[in-house]
């Protein structure tokens, strides 16, 4: 079947591909790629994918485009899938005969609501998705595929067996063609990242057991299984030749420093190569370790600190204790590492005292820069779970993660620290760490030594002054 994999259209700056912690509007806008979407079209040949918020498409240009296709699998998470939702009835009155399916974490978890919210989807995969869409685009009977869940012609629903895990991550085909050949690089921006920059998996799953972590908890797993060392050059490599525009790639595994000897053949390889890379990393990677990916061209590690309180990064099973972030942070500013942290407010646990010592642990690390999330209880996730059981969430089970503008909600609230005070809080801790004399001078010296940086800084500024204006009304 003529396929279509879709980023529908939603709110505007929304960014679609970071689901593990939350989806809405950036405090500066930001895509990342969508390589969830990548994957399986790259196992459909002559497919197409279409990220509408990153190409700035409206839902009527968007609608105009996906009719032409006979099969229209769009990626949908808990805050965007009612207009994900509408937008399939739309594209339904249009073109009744279209096949239309949704993947991502929101169905996985919940394909039975997720079938009967909506008549306009016809499935929902679940667990690793990519071999199920390439199955339903070779036009194999639903009844034959596994982890697949469907609407029968008499309205009935299906939950056909689950799909194994993925255990050769080699047999993946490179999602690096699929982006230069569907998608518009120069729409990719992420604040902390050189630009233009790609971002590749090399594994899935993670090992840490972190309760609010969204992916790990509902299509990847806790076991980290990985591409081959040889597998993740050769990728690098075609990105290097085919696509000499890029500045940087993004390794986006959950913590891609997990296996220190795996990470250290693939940094040496990296350095052969020539190119400028960065990762997601634990605050707990050895000096060692960090001096090898640091002489093989590491640029920035992207590190969830989450909370500056041991009782709170116990409650969330972090795995990691303030004392060894502690002493990461200064191995990296040793080596001239840089460093994006990001912290969460109103995890279990969170007091008025814990958000303040938060702040000051922020201020005392300094990384380079920060992002400040607020606790989203995902269903699947532990985190969801404890919060119906103890009641924290509004009117019990009811989720709002983001208003109707996108900007993030506070969905849990606690009878000591409400939700209004927790969603406060986020405009404090950006102040009380930007608005400081040393890091206002860190920035003005990142900005005079590149006109670019200059020209990049001076429009992140005015997103973030305006998101803070939002965030406070």
């Amino acid at each position: 079947m003529k396929t279509l994999f879709l980023q529908a259209p939603s709110y505007d700056g929304f960014d679609g591909g970071a689901g593990s912690r939350y989806q809405a509007k950036r405090e500066v806008r930001s895509f990342w790629y969508p390589t969830w979407l990548a994957q399986p079209a790259a196992l459909v040949p002559d497919s197409r994918v279409l990220d509408a918020p990153a190409d700035g498409l409206s839902v009527e240009a968007s609608l105009d485009i996906a009719q032409q296709y006979d099969l229209v699998l769009i990626h949908t998470s808990t805050p965007s899938f009612p207009t994900d939702a509408l937008f399939a009835e739309d594209l339904k009155k249009r073109k009744p005969s279209l096949l239309i399916g949704m993947v991502g974490a929101k169905v996985a978890v919940d394909p039975h609501n997720s079938l009967t919210a909506s008549e306009a989807i016809d499935f929902v995969c679940r667990e690793e998705f990519d071999f199920t869409c390439q199955e339903i685009a070779e036009g194999k009977p639903f009844a034959q595929i596994k982890g697949l869940s469907y609407r029968n012609r008499d309205g009935s629903i299906e939950h056909n067996e689950a799909r194994p895990i993925l255990e050769n991550m080699d047999e993946l085909p490179f999602v690096a063609p699929v982006y230069k050949r569907d998608l518009k690089i120069d729409n990719y921006f992420i604040g902390y990242l050189k630009h233009p920059y790609v971002s590749i998996y090399t594994g899935r799953g993670c090992r840490s057991k972190c309760t609010f972590c969204l992916w790990p908890q509902t299509v990847g797993g806790h076991r980290y299984r990985t591409r081959s060392v040889e597998n993740v050059l050769a990728e690098v490599k075609w990105i290097r030749d085919n696509m000499p525009e890029v500045k940087e790639i993004m390794f986006d595994d959950d913590t891609f420093t997990d296996f220190k000897p795996r990470v250290e053949e693939i940094a040496r390889g990296l350095g052969k190569l020539g190119v400028t890379w960065s990762c997601n990393a634990k605050a707990n990677v050895p000096y060692t370790t960090l001096k090898i990916m640091k002489e093989n061209g590491l640029r920035l590690l992207l590190v969830g600190y989450e909370s500056g309180d041991d009782q709170i990064l116990l409650n969330i099973k972090k795995g990691l204790r303030t004392d060894i972030a502690r002493r990461f942070s200064d191995d990296c500013r040793k080596l001239g590492i840089k460093i994006h942290g990001t912290f969460i407010l109103g995890l279990p646990g969170e007091t008025q005292d814990t958000i303040q010592k938060t702040i000051e642990y922020a201020k005392e690390i300094n990384p380079h820069t920060i992002q400040v999330s607020l606790a989203a209880p995902y269903p699947g996730t532990t985190l969801y779970n404890q919060a119906v059981e103890n009641g924290w969430l509004e009117e019990n089970k009811v989720i709002n993660l983001v208003s109707k503008e996108g900007v993030q909600l506070a969905a849990i609230g606690y009878p000591h620290l409400s939700r209004d005070e927790i969603y406060h809080q986020l405009e404090n801790f950006y102040k009380r760490f930007y608005f400081r004399p040393s890091k206002i001078w860190e920035i003005l010296h990142e900005m005079l030594t590149s006109w670019d940086m200059m020209k990049r800084r001076l429009r992140e500024g005015v997103e973030f002054f305006r998101f803070l204006r939002a965030h406070e009304a």
